[in-house]
């Protein structure tokens, strides 16, 4: 039986990519309401494997666009693409030539 919806979004492994530890591997996705927690910044959280698929400078795009948003408003959490779409409606992604809508 496939996993999907919920089931497949709970048992999947989310990691913060804003935060790389010095072994290379990230940091668990959220924080807690512990003092060394407190100063730690806004998570930018994905599941393990699309942060294993991002390049550095998609992950750095991508937690640079969910910081510079202004966080908790209204009591939620701020939400933000993790990749961006160009003006002409491709995905801009390093490497790959974009052909258009035909």
């Amino acid at each position: 039986m496939a996993k999907n919806g919920l089931k497949k979004w709970f048992a999947q492994k989310w990691v913060d990519i804003g935060s790389k530890k010095k072994d290379g591997s990230f940091a668990k996705c959220g924080r807690s309401k512990q003092k060394a927690d407190a100063k730690r910044k806004y998570p930018k959280c994905v599941p393990l494997a699309k942060a294993k698929r991002m390049t550095e400078s998609q992950r750095r795009s991508a937690v640079q666009r969910k910081r510079s948003k202004a966080q908790g408003v209204g009591g939620k959490p701020t939400n933000v693409k993790t990749f961006v779409k160009k003006a002409g409606g491709g995905m801009a992604v390093r490497g790959m030539k974009f052909v258009g809508v035909r």
